[in-house]
């Protein structure tokens, strides 16, 4: 009897790359560019995984809904500038990441895939700009979801797939993975490397501390 197919869904900043340099100057920007207040690393860092509107609203509560969406506004197109200007530097892959990644797409009945607070565009691009292209099945950005922790995404990317909910893995920085998955109705493994502090990811199934530590995680949830 052959193994059934299992699917792997990456969470992207925070998890499979360091991006938060760009995040975090690019925030800086749009308040600084509206005259207001910039806020802490820590309060940017907290809200990574989210959709802008919803990360705007939660940085910024008390202003109204327009200025928060020049916010947004800011936001990406100060990053998309910070992105053009240092290229793939700005978010390098974590140590044993792209080796995680082959050795998952080298197993046969294993699909790839991401589900990412980021917009196609800025996937996209970083997947062309690391040679990432042929790996991931499923793509799911926040241009064509609700926000984490909303399930859509990983709804979307197991229709896509076609794989059961029991045979799918959520692999994610932040309490908006975990909590996704578990709306879902999906394993799901936090990485401690993240912008999230560890005790965010008690919802997690288990957590790995490194990425050699992924494939027994896996082994250990499927068996």
């Amino acid at each position: 009897m052959s193994a059934p197919l299992r699917l792997v869904l990456f969470d992207v900043d925070g998890t499979l790359v360091d991006s938060q340099g760009s995040i975090v100057a690019a925030m800086a920007a749009s308040f600084e560019a509206l005259s207001l207040p910039v806020p802490s690393r820590q309060a940017i860092l907290s809200i990574v995984g989210l959709s802008l509107p919803n990360a705007m609203a939660q940085l910024a509560p008390e202003l109204s809904g327009a200025v928060q969406q020049r916010l947004v506004e800011g936001y990406k197109q100060a990053y998309h500038a910070h992105r053009l200007d240092q290229g793939v530097a700005s978010s390098p892959l974590y140590p044993g990441a792209r080796e995680a990644i082959e050795t998952l797409h080298a197993i046969p009945e294993v699909l790839l895939g991401v589900a990412t607070g980021k917009s196609q565009r800025g996937l996209d691009a970083l997947i062309e700009g690391h040679a990432l292209e042929r790996y991931f099945v499923t793509r799911q950005v926040a241009d064509h979801h609700p926000s984490k922790p909303h399930p859509s995404m990983i709804d979307t990317a197991r229709a896509e797939t076609g794989i059961e909910a029991a045979d799918t893995v959520m692999i994610g920085d932040t309490r908006f993975d975990m909590e996704m998955a578990k709306a879902a109705g999906v394993a799901s493994i936090g990485v401690s490397w993240g912008y999230h502090d560890r005790s965010a990811l008690d919802g997690a199934t288990c957590i790995i501390e490194t990425f050699d530590q992924l494939p027994r995680a896996l082994t250990d949830i499927w068996t």
